[in-house]
């Protein structure tokens, strides 16, 4: 015989019942607390824009949280936070390094280069004034990483550093910086807005002076 089924009907409230489940997913939370307990400290020295700083890190704190978070060095942004964006992009001993993906401690005794240090005083570094000469951005999320990137990147170019368009790998010397080399070169920071031809423009104009220079 087949039964009747009717709806079960708990005598408590909508505020009892939220109150109990916020107390068992507080006590959820607490137990997993208890059982990832934080690691030591690890003693850290990184110089950031000419300034040494004796740090004692969590070991997982990452590079883009220590220079926002805790040295009030805002300009490196945080956007996708998974390395592909670009906006996070730093400088490491001269070499551009996405700082959403880099560990601090990993980086200890190395020279830390942001878009707050490549300004002399008050004067802007020729790549910082060629793209706002070329209108090289737009909301001007992207461009801090930009410009570090690009200033890396010519760096690269300068020591022969090729990429994957260059024509001729046996060509030793500074490369040749084609419109197609800069937007290879520069692939990996990405502009929502669209101001490519002008990042492209920006960074040929400081190239051919120093070039020329």
């Amino acid at each position: 015989m087949d039964r009747e089924l009717k709806p079960f009907h708990a005598d408590i409230t909508r505020r009892e019942f939220g109150l109990v489940t916020a107390a068992v997913v507080a006590g959820t939370l607490a137990g997993v607390a208890d059982a990832q307990t934080a690691p030591a400290a690890v003693a850290c020295t990184l110089t950031i824009n000419n300034q040494r700083h004796d740090l004692s890190l969590d070991p997982r704190v990452t590079l883009l949280a220590l220079l926002r978070e805790r040295l009030n060095m805002p300009g490196t942004k945080k956007g996708c936070d998974h390395g592909q964006c670009g906006a996070c992009t730093v400088m490491a001993d001269g070499k551009r390094i996405n700082s959403c993906l880099a560990l601090a401690v990993a980086h200890d005794g190395a020279k830390i280069t942001t878009i707050e240090g490549l300004a002399a005083g008050d004067s802007l570094h020729p790549m910082q004034q060629a793209f706002a000469d070329y209108d090289g951005f737009q909301c001007g999320y992207c461009t801090p990483g930009q410009i570090c990137s690009a200033v890396a990147m010519l760096a690269e170019a300068q020591a022969g550093v090729p990429s994957f368009v260059t024509a001729n790998l046996s060509t030793t010397g500074p490369a040749n910086l084609t419109d197609d080399e800069i937007r290879e070169r520069m692939a990996g920071n990405i502009c929502r807005c669209g101001a490519y031809p002008n990042i492209v423009a920006a960074i040929k104009y400081v190239h051919s002076q120093r070039r020329t220079g």
